[in-house]
């Protein structure tokens, strides 16, 4: 009786944990969003962040430009953050694989900040704005069955 109470109770606690874990972010050597500060592509330009400005969120080490970027950031980071982990946006509404992305292709909608690929004569910003509604709706979808896992 008790092994059945607990599996659920530990299953709920590791969905908690994965979802996150720092496997659902784009990151190179612990490194987030390819060292670019996250806050300044909410002014319009994205900048490469310094490790001298450096947070360490969800196991992932995001670079900041200056310490009013880092200070905004800790103050609330889930409203910076890439949407699904930083990976394309477009991939994930496509065919819900994590794609890596040109830190300069974004969009922000809504107050929320997407990524693209933009590669070998390929800017999957192009496609996204084409469809943008439903693939916002498959990419929401798809990125659960990573934090949900």
């Amino acid at each position: 009786m008790k092994t059945k109470f607990l599996f659920p109770v530990l299953l709920f606690f590791s969905s908690i944990f994965f979802a996150q874990s720092a496997k659902n972010i784009n990151q190179q050597d612990g490194v987030a969003n390819y060292g670019y500060d996250v806050v300044s592509y909410f002014s319009g330009k994205p900048q490469e962040g310094s490790a001298k400005n450096i947070v360490n969120y969800m196991n992932a080490n995001y670079y900041f430009v200056n310490s009013q970027n880092k200070a905004i950031f800790q103050k609330d980071p889930n409203k910076y953050l890439p949407q699904y982990g930083g990976y394309c946006a477009f991939a994930m509404g496509d065919n819900g694989e994590k794609v890596e992305v040109n830190p300069k292709t974004y969009k922000i909608t809504n107050g929320k900040l997407y990524l693209f690929y933009n590669r070998f004569f390929t800017n999957t910003l192009t496609s996204w704005n084409k469809d943008e509604k439903n693939l916002t709706v498959k990419a929401d979808k798809n990125w659960k069955k990573f934090t949900t896992k």
